[in-house]
């Protein structure tokens, strides 16, 4: 095939993967068909599924599929596709990162479009340098780690951190910022600018969200992308050459790969035009050995010489190509760092001890321990959470459960019968459920309970039973008792107080939502009395 082919090829299957991951991450929410039949959906009859493959590139990720067999020892149904992207790198090298990963794609555009480097800083940049070990550090830590009993991958995971940066930050950022113009526009007194208001925010709204959403830590997901793509300013490809570990994988696997570069010194002229146009830094010049680890598969250095020495065959014999330069620090620093982290991240008692109140997990989560082995951190949840209350995990989890997801009742409450989340999580973390297991079971994520200080009605500040009347279940875990209190000008008044009763309640937070007492509701939902731990209960006859 001809240089250019080559690359119009690489361009199509990038274009190609780059769209199909933005058209997964936009439909991974609740469905728009479920909202004409909702009323069959809240009673259990009906369980409501993402109608897209959400979980294909994660389930295409060799990466995600060794460390959930290392650190959950079980073998995760879909990922065969990691099986034959791994067989596929031996014989063809990294193509993934050449022709499929999406996170690479956006690196690519980013360092092509106004480079800051050219000319003899660029051919300079594109030489190999020592820091391009660190992503085999990363991939022995994150392999150790798994191994031990902690899944961090998802933090530096290619798939897990795109999708976590564009659902929980680049999307609801640029959708508040649209629907805040709309929002202006509608208000206007003019009608066809009234009318352009309305129909943006419809057009808006399916692809970057309802309403406002918004997620804890977001900013710092962002902020971190950001700087990510700005490193491709400063040596093209940063990410990939320096800190991808599923890159380091393909990596060292790439060297049993079949396709090999093949130079001609005889008629290379130095021109370096290899150098200029390598993604990779994979030494494509005359007089080095090519790095088939560090290459992805761009096939610019083919198609950039004039001279016709550089071309790309097929090997059929059973030889290997130059192993990748791994660096005996960075694998012992690896293992040290693989090994420390796990324990480290346990130090808190968030496990061996009593879990933080506040750590809601989403329903069907598995037990904490076995859920921080397979949790990737990956946000699937969180974006097709109809009401936005799952969220990024700060301090609720410690240190090893930074970043997994949370519910935040402030910000949303679980629906009684939704069980999107654990349909769409690539792990198997949060399991697959029905909704109307979950409501007959039935399944409880935590417990609410009553401050009474705050509480209008027990406080004496005012009537109201705004908890009683949203709360679910059936009977009601939430009843009202009739009493009578004297007020501070002596008067007597009639009153209805609000009891939970923990046999009923859920722990689903949508009292705590409701709650007319903002910022710190007057009925909260804690972590106690979940379904998934036989050490956080408060009732023993449940």
């Amino acid at each position: 095939m001809k240089p250019k082919q080559l690359i119009w090829l690489r361009r199509i299957s990038q274009g190609f993967f780059l769209v199909l991951f933005l058209l997964l991450l936009i439909q991974t929410r609740f469905p728009d068909a479920a909202y004409q039949e909702y009323s069959l959906a809240v009673t259990g009859e009906q369980d409501i599924r993402v109608g897209y493959p959400a979980t294909f590139f994660f389930q295409l990720d060799p990466l995600i599929w060794l460390t959930s067999l290392l650190s959950g020892h079980v073998w995760i149904q879909g990922f065969f596709w990691a099986v034959a992207a791994l067989l596929l790198t031996l014989f063809l090298g990294r193509f993934f990162c050449g022709f499929v990963c999406p996170l690479g794609t956006i690196h690519h555009m980013v360092g092509v479009v106004r480079p800051a480097l050219k000319g003899k800083a660029l051919i300079k940049a594109n030489q190999k340098r020592g820091s391009q070990k660190i992503k085999y550090f990363l991939l022995v830590a994150v392999l150790v780690s798994a191994l031990v009993g902690l899944n961090i991958v998802g933090i530096l995971d290619p798939i897990s951190l795109l999708f976590r940066s564009l659902a929980l930050a680049v999307f609801p950022a640029v959708g508040n910022g649209i629907k805040a113009a709309c929002d202006v526009i509608a208000a206007s007194d003019i009608k066809p600018f009234n009318l352009l208001g309305y129909a943006a925010e419809e057009i808006a709204s399916p692809i970057f969200g309802y309403g406002y959403p918004a997620f804890q830590t977001g900013w710092l997901i962002g902020a971190l992308f950001l700087v990510i793509l700005f490193l491709n300013r400063i040596r093209p490809r940063f990410w990939c050459r320096t800190l991808c570990p599923l890159g380091a994988l393909f990596g060292v696997l790439s060297r049993f790969s079949m396709v090999r570069l093949e130079k001609k010194p005889e008629a290379c002229t130095d021109c370096q035009k290899c150098a200029l146009a390598c993604q990779g830094a994979a030494s494509p010049g005359p007089g080095v050995d090519w790095d088939t680890s560090e290459c992805l598969l761009c096939f610019n250095c083919f198609a950039r010489c004039p001279e016709d020495a550089l071309t790309f065959r097929f090997r059929w014999f059973p030889a290997q190509n130059r192993g990748p330069d791994m660096g005996r620090r960075a694998v012992l620093a690896g293992l040290l760092a693989g090994v420390s982290i796990p324990f480290l991240g346990r130090l808190d008692g968030q496990i061996h001890k009593v879990s933080d109140p506040r750590l809601i997990r989403p329903p069907g989560a598995v037990e904490e321990r076995d859920f921080l082995r397979l949790c990737q951190r990956c946000g699937l949840c969180m974006k097709v959470c109809p009401t936005n209350v799952i969220n990024p995990a700060l301090a609720e989890a410690g240190m090893a459960g930074f970043w997994t997801p949370t519910l935040t009742m402030t910000l949303g409450y679980c629906e009684y019968t939704c069980t999107l989340c654990g349909s769409v999580c690539p792990t198997g973390a949060i399991a697959e459920i029905s909704g109307k297991e979950k409501v007959e079971r039935p399944i409880r994520i935590g417990s609410a309970y009553l401050d009474r200080g705050r509480c209008l009605p027990w406080s004496g500040n005012g009537p109201c039973i705004v908890c009683e009347e949203h709360c679910p279940t059936s009977p009601k875990a939430i009843y009202l008792r009739l009493d009578v209190q004297t007020r501070q000008d002596g008067a007597k008044v009639t009153v209805q107080l609000p009891y939970v009763d923990l046999k009923r309640c859920v722990g689903c937070g949508i009292c705590e939502n409701k709650c007319p007492v903002k910022g710190r509701p007057a009925i909260r939902v804690m972590a106690a009395g979940e379904t998934r731990s036989v050490r956080n209960q408060i009732l023993l006859d449940i």
